[in-house]
């Protein structure tokens, strides 16, 4: 049996943030690794990574005529998987396809399509592997969906094995995340344990939150090839005792990796000490949610922290020379004089990556239903969902000047000499050409709604 696992290109109108990083597809490497061992030489697994791949897709299901095809995307994805669905479905009425992945968990329901015969909801691994065992067996699509949908609520433990690298030996090359290049992913907890508001993490384990064990994550670590690894949990720097076990066991085993991690800024504030560890064994940079530089936004995003807190994360990580990459929230009742106010609190700090993200109110978040009548494109406009597009009316000006703010305020954060010059000593000349030739495609997207003003 010839079973296709795809990762799709996103839709030319979604924001692309792959222009500045393209990561491993982990979910389907452990879909791959995970198939049961009484199956795994009956079935044909390839991983199609299509914002990678060269053949055009329709060409690689002609020439591989597969009988399951399995997707993987975020929501933004879920109007271009149905049209491959579709045109998959024309052209070989028999095979049957699938789709997993975040958005599938939370919001299921937008995936119902005719062309889609299996959703995976919960547990993706086990309907998955449900589903190759009964295609082996000859039960329809009913039949198979039926077993997927009583095979039991949502795991909160981790009895997988690792991910298949291997699977995607001809793309891995080309995975990074910015300066980190390449770039292996590997994820050691589930789940995150805050509540804030806008957040779909919580969302995808129904508000649970579970760790891996570190030496099964060590023994992992052990076998990734890339020097550079980013640890995709939702929030790594949650536990200090389970930081401090994490360095022990690096050290114990003589692990030297460099890593990405996520983290909140009020743990940041408060564990100078550990993060001093954790950079001296590798830790390059921290992606922090400092969100906001108003407080009355700190407290409705229910994010537990404020402007002193997010000033003194800002000052740690520059004193201990660890990289922050800060995202940032925009409200649609910036003015002008809010915007220039944030690119001077941010500049003052010594940030020299931001991330401004629109507000965007994403289906299957606490907060969507307070926005939900005041949406600037109809909800099935599913390409515009990438926390880049301002998919609800701003207060104090038309979109097109609200895109022109963020752009501007961008790049007086990120390209001012200072800031380009401190880069290029520490990444190179080369590498920041790359980053600017990415960041160049992504200020055209946002200049082309300047222009068009959608």
């Amino acid at each position: 049996m010839d079973v296709l696992l795809v990762r799709p290109r996103p839709d030319r109108e979604t924001i692309g943030l792959q222009h500045v990083m393209v990561c491993e597809p982990l979910e389907l490497e452990y879909l791959v690794s995970n198939v049961p061992d009484g199956i795994r030489n009956r079935v044909n697994l390839e991983i199609c990574d299509m914002i990678l791949e060269k053949e055009p897709f329709i060409s690689i299901v002609m020439r591989k005529k597969p009988d399951l095809i399995v997707f993987t995307g975020y929501i933004t994805h879920v109007g271009t998987i149905k049209d491959m669905c579709a045109e998959v479905k024309r052209l070989f009425p028999n095979s049957l396809t699938g789709v997993g992945g975040v958005h599938a968990e939370v919001v299921p329901e937008d995936f119902i399509d005719p062309s889609l015969d299996f959703v995976y909801s919960r547990n993706g691994i086990d309907g998955f592997n449900i589903t190759l065992e009964g295609m082996l067996k000859g039960m329809s699509p009913a039949e198979i969906r039926n077993n997927i949908e009583s095979s039991g609520e949502m795991k909160l433990s981790f009895v997988y094995r690792h991910p298949d690298r291997e699977s995607v030996r001809k793309y891995r090359s080309e995975y990074y995340y910015m300066f980190h290049r390449p770039c292996a992913l590997i994820k050691t907890s589930y789940g995150c344990p805050y509540n804030c508001s806008f957040c779909f993490c919580k969302e995808i384990t129904g508000g649970k939150y579970f760790t891996r064990d570190l030496k099964d994550v060590m023994d992992e670590l052990e076998g990734i090839g890339e020097k550079e690894i980013y640890i995709v949990d939702d929030d790594f720097l949650f536990s200090k005792g389970r930081i401090r076990e994490f360095l022990r066991l690096l050290k114990e085993r003589g692990i030297e990796k460099k890593f990405l991690v996520y983290g909140r800024a009020d743990f940041v504030a408060e564990n100078k000490d550990i993060l001093r560890e954790f950079r001296d064994q590798g830790l390059q940079a921290v992606i922090v949610g400092l969100e906001s530089i108003r407080g009355q936004d700190l407290d409705s995003y229910k994010k537990g922290t404020d402007i002193d807190v997010n000033e003194r994360a800002a000052k740690v990580l520059l004193e201990l020379g660890i990289e922050l990459y800060a995202t940032l929230i925009i409200p649609l009742d910036f003015s002008r004089k809010d915007f220039s106010d944030l690119t001077s609190w941010v500049r003052g700090l010594g940030i020299r990556f931001v991330n401004l993200q629109p507000l965007t109110p994403l289906p299957g978040t606490s907060i969507f239903c307070e926005y939900e009548d005041k949406l600037l494109y109809p909800r099935e406009r599913y390409e515009m969902w990438d926390m880049a597009h301002v998919v609800l009316k701003p207060e104090h000006m038309g979109t097109r000047a609200f895109y022109l703010e963020i752009v501007k305020a961008y790049y007086r954060i990120v390209m001012r000499p200072k800031n380009v010059l401190a880069l290029i000593r520490r990444y190179g000349l080369g590498m920041n050409l790359k980053m600017l030739s990415g960041s160049s495609r992504v200020t055209m997207q946002y200049l082309g709604k300047v222009v068009r003003g959608i």
